[in-house]
Parts: C-alpha cells; structure tokens; sequence
C-alpha cells in the first residue's frame, strides 16, 4: 500500500466541498483499496503509545464553537481489531477501547471513504517520545503496508492557529512558506534525518511554525514507514489563512491492484 500524509485543517471541511476535498475523493479513485486504515492523528495525544482496538469506533466532535450541522456528522466505520492487536503485540503500545475516530480522522475519511465501508484504527502520539522516537515508531508499523493496511498521517505541515490571518484566505506568511519549503525538500530527498532535526532549520522557525508539535509529527510516521524507493507526490499544495499549510504527501505508486 502506499502511505498518505493529508493537511486536514479546519473541521469545517468535513461538510464543505472545495479544492482540497476533492483532491481527497480523487485519490480515494486512484488509490488501492485497503484492507484497513491506521490513522495517526494529531488530535489524539496519550502519555505512552495506545491503538484504538474497538470493534465499532465512537465518532468524536473534538471541536466546539462551529455550526451545529458538524456536530450531527456521525462516521460509522467498523474498526479494525485484529490489526490493531498485532500492533499491540509491541509490549510499548497500549490496546485502547475508549477512544474513536477523531476529527483527524473522520474529516479526511468521510471524502475518502464516504461509505464508511473501510475499517479504521488509530495509533495515538505518544507525548513520552522525541522527533527520533517517532520516526522509529513509524518503521515498527511499515509491515501494515504489506498487509494491505493503509498508513494515514493526518495534521498540518505549518500549523499556527496564533496567527491565523482571516483577511487572507489563501495567503501564507514568509515563515509558513520558508517551513513548508524546507519540509517538501527533505521529503523530495527522502532525508528522515532532516525531518527528524527541524529545530536545526535555525532560529524560531519550528517553534513559529509549529507553538506545540502534534500536528508535525504524523509526518514522521509516514517518513519512517517509506523508503527512497517510494516515490513521492503532492496531491494537494497551499495554504490556509497565513499560517496553516495543506500539503499533502502521496508515498509510493498509487496504481491500484
């Protein structure tokens, strides 16, 4: 299977047909079916490593202050447990029955998959580990691909919602575009090392681009679970408001089988 790493942004495009929604029906169209999906969330945080092992995952509306049509979005997708136990097989990572399928998740999911016919799991951010750590991680779970599972990272490669600029819809700040140029060329080079580093890009860059590091870090999972042979697309470029970039990253042939 191929790897996906999707820029979701605002909630909002959960219920709103535009650009980058479309980008995502369209891969789903070229794209192999997968067995299952792990998603990597940057909106679920645990202290140590948990999988989502739930045979029917919960939808959570982990937001508020939006309008209440998003609140009825319900996403039943059946989970995926016996994948999940074999990545729970790892004594590190802990079988997890309460959580469900987050914002992250079922934002991106129901334009993929708006059947709900896919089963998916999660494997939470383990807030114990570093930049190295989860990239490590990431190279644990790569043998879901050759079981046909396929590996979702879902967050934003510039997320500063500090900055967010309403007056401009489709802008980007000369940081956001400088942080967004410098991740896209460590990924065109397959350069896990760099991606792993980002405060070695200078000064405040990571720390502007990214206040709090959840949204960056479902990257280096979809970098760790590739390799140089994986090739490498951009279904989706831009950005939100200043300070949010969109990119998504394609690893790997998305011919279908």
């Amino acid at each position: 299977m191929p790897v996906l790493f999707v820029g979701h942004g605002s909630p909002m495009n959960a219920i709103e047909d535009n650009a980058f929604t479309e980008s995502l029906s369209e891969l789903s169209a070229r794209l192999p079916r997968p067995k299952a999906v792990c998603v990597v969330s940057a909106h679920w945080v645990t202290d140590g490593a948990r999988v989502l092992t739930s045979e029917h995952p919960r939808t959570i509306h982990d937001f508020y202050g939006f309008p209440k049509p998003l609140y009825e979005v319900e996403y039943p997708a059946p989970g995926a447990p016996d994948e999940a136990a074999k990545i729970a097989s790892d004594p590190e990572i802990i079988p997890d029955q309460k959580w469900g399928l987050d914002h992250g998740s079922w934002s991106v999911l129901r334009h993929m998959y708006p059947k709900a016919d896919v089963p998916a799991f999660q494997l939470s951010l383990d807030a114990r580990r570093g930049f190295k750590e989860h990239l490590e991680l990431g190279r644990e779970i790569r043998s879901l691909r050759e079981r046909g599972v396929l590996i979702l990272g879902s967050g934003n490669i510039v997320h500063n919602l500090g900055q967010i600029d309403w007056n401009d819809p489709h802008g980007a700040y000369d940081w956001a575009v400088e942080f967004d140029a410098r991740v896209k060329g460590a990924v065109d080079a397959h350069d896990a090392t760099a991606l792993a580093e980002p405060e070695k890009w200078g000064g405040s860059l990571l720390s502007t681009a990214h206040p709090t590091l959840e949204h960056y870090l479902p990257l280096l999972y979809c970098i760790g679970s590739t390799d140089e042979k994986d090739a490498v697309e951009y279904p989706y470029e831009g950005f939100d408001f200043g300070s949010i970039s969109m990119r998504a990253v394609l690893f790997g042939s998305p011919a279908k089988n």
